[in-house]
């Protein structure tokens, strides 16, 4: 029997997602932190969020942008729409994830909403190509996915960028603005390479309905878990150790690649994991609240930017000088649990995320606003 929420969703989807977004907030938090301070916890806290979040909490997220793709296919597919109504419907959805994006990316420059817009409206073909076009469209664009991602800390081991976004912030809004209207179209196009692996992976996975029925994939999801968890625990603690100022491997360059590449198969795994977690019969008060977190991903995505911007901004409470690593993985933790909490309490009371609410009126108009 499929485990499923009092809505009649499937669990594992929106515990997965759940989970990615706490995962997001720990990777996000230390990018806005220019604290000089760096002792004993500051370490343990930027080894954790590179061994466990950075360049892993992303193609999560894009594993299950790819498979709430799927779902969405599904269940127009299942309502009797055909072909030329969803690429219409798909369209439409990711030309408002561009537009939404677009204000987020402006302000923040950690954002992916636009970068699955523009990804999604160049391929919305490959939503109902075939089995093996999606795995090799995964497989060819897997190493440069890596290298874009990356580029950024590569060269910032070589002193020639400042990977922190707080280290860059104009100190007024006005310049603020300007800088990201500038920035936003190279990131944009740049990130589309980053999505289409994890999203491929994702569209396929839900054809299986792999999250959405895990009691049949158990025995998948357990191989999934152990190996991809295994890879990404080995593969990622050289970068993590080097990250993190705690040892220099003799190519460092090597390691950087490796804990990228490596990432992807964390994602899968925690995705996997997930999956599993939701097989039990009776799921606890935590696996509820993540999910109801889930439910409502884009809300709560843009909640956390909400935070950031409002906590370390040099034109808002300017915190950044006075955060080191530790104090920002406290941060995103606190952030977790406060998004934990409005979650439970929107599932408790009957309402859904607004942005959800919005972005489905937008893709539907104003029919079939609460299917």
């Amino acid at each position: 029997m499929t485990v499923t929420t009092v809505t009649g969703r499937s669990l594992a989807p929106d515990l997965a997602r759940g989970v990615m977004l706490l995962a997001i907030a720990v990777a996000h938090a230390p990018v806005f932190a220019t604290g000089t301070a760096f002792g004993v916890l500051d370490g343990v806290a930027a080894f954790l969020d590179h061994l466990l979040a950075h360049n892993q909490a992303r193609p999560m997220f894009v594993l299950m942008f790819g498979y709430a793709l799927g779902q969405f296919a599904h269940r127009h597919q299942v309502r009797g729409g055909d072909w030329g109504s969803l690429k219409k419907l798909l369209r439409r959805r990711s030309r408002w994830l561009i537009v939404i994006g677009f204000v987020h990316g402006v302000l923040l420059p950690v954002d992916i909403i636009a970068v699955y817009g523009l990804t999604l409206l160049m391929l919305v073909p490959l939503v109902r190509a075939r089995d093996s076009v999606l795995c090799w469209t995964a497989a060819l664009t897997l190493l440069p996915a890596v290298l874009v991602t990356s580029g950024p800390v590569l060269l910032a081991l070589t002193g020639a960028v400042d990977v922190a976004g707080a280290g860059i912030m104009p100190a007024d809004l006005g310049s603020h603005l300007l800088s990201g209207l500038q920035m936003w179209p190279v990131k944009t196009v740049l990130g589309t390479i980053d999505i289409v692996p994890g999203m491929m992976l994702g569209i396929w996975a839900a054809r299986r309905r792999v999250l959405d029925e895990p009691e049949r994939h158990r025995t998948l999801l357990r191989r999934v878990t152990v190996i991809c968890l295994g890879v990404a625990l080995a593969g990622r603690l050289p970068g993590a150790l080097l990250l993190s100022g705690v040892w220099t491997p003799p190519a460092p360059w090597a390691a950087v690649l490796v804990h990228t590449l490596t990432g992807y198969a964390g994602g899968i795994g925690l995705a996997a994991l997930m999956g599993l977690i939701a097989t039990r019969s009776r799921p606890g008060p935590l696996t509820a609240a993540l999910a109801a977190l889930g439910r409502r991903s884009l809300t709560f995505y843009l909640f956390q930017s909400a935070v950031f911007l409002a906590l370390f901004y040099p034109f808002t409470l300017d915190l950044s000088d006075d955060v080191g690593f530790a104090a920002a993985f406290g941060i995103a933790l606190a952030i977790g649990a406060v998004s934990i909490v409005l979650a439970t309490w929107l599932h408790r009371t009957g309402h859904r995320g607004p942005m959800e609410v919005l972005l489905r009126r937008l893709t539907y108009g104003r029919r079939n606003t609460t299917a």
